[in-house]
């Protein structure tokens, strides 16, 4: 029976035929279950569908594909017992398989054809409707002529898609699945959409889901939450899906194989980021080495059946296949960057035992992403410094000398923002960069006081100064942009933190700023000329081969 379906071939300007629909409705009389026809664009039927909710096979939809920007050449008409309509769900197949068309054919209670009910995904619009419902109608009365329909259909996409193009600017949809409260999620999907606009990316919705334990194990959501990211998608034309928690690599492969969208999480949108400021040869490297560490557990393959063959019987072959190729090659660029950065904590090594000869001490600027360090940098010591109002806008470390009314001279050195949850792979990369914080007599923290979680930023940099074995460095808490808070709120916040209010853009608030660092330094017990920190720094290289 179902062999006589396949053979069913549709003129390409029909839906369906009325012949192929008289046999569908027979055959779904007989057995009394739904049948559904998988049909190509050249009338060929691909699939038969036995069953409610049976969907296309896994081969015809991997020979069929679609993307965000074309269909999958394929309409699906599935028979109905019962006079009904096209359901939610067959609206969500039609949107998340991007199928031409999807119709119900009614089966009356002789086994005959009755009303056929249509719908059609629309091209993306500010209205935001996803598909159009056909009014129902009997099969030889259709007034669809298939053939133009979908070359109609196609052409507007195309346009639509040259359109988002012209546009420059991709747009990207952020997702949150985790067991945090809804408030906290939000807060974070904040921040990173902060991130997306520093990577010149719109970001057009936002979606939150509440999880039990760390998220699903396949999807980091659930299948339903990820039915409706994908629908969003596809109704707004976004371009990505950005993930606010680390996405395991199968679970990235799984969600870009099932919405055809490029998925990334946030790591992977910080180092590129990083990619996009990185300007010395040393941030490059850094850069390249974190993404090099990044992507090579996330390579994939055909699985252990293609790995390297050994020299047994049955297990002859043509040696490394092109996955293994590109591991090993990945591995012997780390190695070399390694190297490379190894060259440059030698040349850092030199520049420190330098600048304790001359017997300057190092005051250092820390602090959140963001928070006005740059700017700061700039009006204590006359510098010109790129403060652009977005994250991760320095990278490289800047070393400026400042002058303090006494005469002492510093160094001042400004080095790349905190984030919380920084990637592990770029803090390590990073390392080279951050040892500058070594040497440094004194931190200056500086946090962006008008922040609606600046406890939250406080204990992210304090965490990562912890990892770097540099919380015992003494520190000045420096709030800033105090210019945005009522006067009174402003100087109890500094009050309760034991935190000195500026606003770098006001420098007629730094004076009792520049008198404390003096103090400070002042209270550092000099050594023949060194802070101690200094005699100790000089000790140590001089110690090294």
């Amino acid at each position: 029976m179902l062999e006589r379906l396949y053979r069913r071939r549709m003129p390409v300007d029909e839906v369906i035929s009325a012949e192929a629909a008289k046999t569908l409705a027979q055959f779904t009389h007989e057995i009394r279950r739904p049948i559904g026809l998988v049909i190509t664009r050249r009338g060929a039927v691909q699939d038969v569908l036995v069953g409610a909710g049976t969907e296309p096979s896994p081969t015809t939809l991997a020979t069929f594909r679609a993307s965000p920007r074309s269909l999958r050449g394929l309409r699906l008409i599935r028979s109905h017992l019962k006079e009904q309509i096209l359901t939610q769900e067959d609206l969500t197949l039609l949107g998340l398989l991007r199928l031409d068309m999807i119709g119900v054919l009614a089966v009356t209670p002789k086994g005959e054809p009755g009303l056929l009910s249509l719908a059609h995904l629309n091209p993306p619009s500010a209205q935001g409707q996803l598909y159009t419902l056909l009014k129902p109608t009997l099969v030889h009365q259709c007034p669809v002529s298939f053939e133009t329909f979908i070359r109609e259909l196609e052409a507007d996409l195309q346009r639509q898609g040259e359109s988002h193009m012209m546009s420059q600017k991709q747009t990207a949809i952020l997702v949150s699945a985790s067991p945090k409260s809804k408030a906290d999620q939000e807060e974070h999907l904040t921040e990173l959409a902060e991130l997306a606009s520093s990577a010149d990316l719109t970001v057009i919705d936002r979606l939150v889901q509440r999880t039990q334990g760390g998220g699903r194990q396949r999807f980091q959501l659930g299948s339903g939450k990820l039915k409706d990211v994908l629908m969003q998608a596809m109704q707004k034309g976004a371009d990505l899906l950005i993930f606010d928690q680390d996405l395991a690599p199968a679970q990235l492969r799984t969600i870009e194989e099932i919405t055809d969208l490029t998925v990334i999480d946030r790591t992977q949108l910080i180092l590129d980021i990083f990619a996009q400021r990185a300007h010395s040869r040393e941030g490059k490297v850094q850069v390249e080495l974190a993404q090099l560490r990044y992507l090579l557990p996330r390579l994939s393959g055909h699985g252990t059946s293609l790995s390297r063959l050994g020299g047994g019987i049955g297990s002859r072959g043509p040696g490394e296949t092109k996955l293994e190729t590109d591991r090993r090659r990945i591995r012997e660029r780390i190695d070399h960057l390694d190297r490379e950065i190894e060259g440059f904590a030698r040349h850092q090594d030199q520049r420190r035992s330098r600048r304790i000869r001359q017997t300057f001490p190092v005051l250092s600027i820390v602090g959140y992403t963001n928070a006005g360090k740059s700017t700061l940098l700039n009006v204590l010591t006359n510098s010109q410094v790129s403060t652009a109002p977005r994250v991760f806008e320095t990278l490289d470390t800047t070393s400026r000398r400042l002058r303090f009314p006494d005469g002492r001279e510093v160094i001042l050195t400004d080095t790349v923002g905190f984030i919380r949850d920084l990637p592990k792979d770029l803090l390590a990369a990073f390392r080279t960069t951050l040892d500058e914080l070594r040497d440094a007599d004194l931190l200056l923290h500086v946090v962006d006081a008008g922040a609606k979680d600046m406890e939250a930023h406080i204990a992210s940099v304090n965490t990562v100064l912890q990892s770097l074995g540099l919380d015992q460095v003494p520190q000045v808490l420096i709030f800033n942009k105090c210019d945005r808070l009522p006067t009174g709120q402003a100087e109890a916040l500094c009050r309760r933190h034991s935190a000195i209010g500026i606003s770098a853009l006001h420098p007629e608030t730094l004076p009792q700023l520049i008198q404390h660092l003096e103090d400070r330094l002042t209270a550092l017990t000099p050594v023949d000329g060194f802070s101690q920190k200094s005699a100790d720094q000089a000790h140590t290289l001089a110690s090294r081969p």
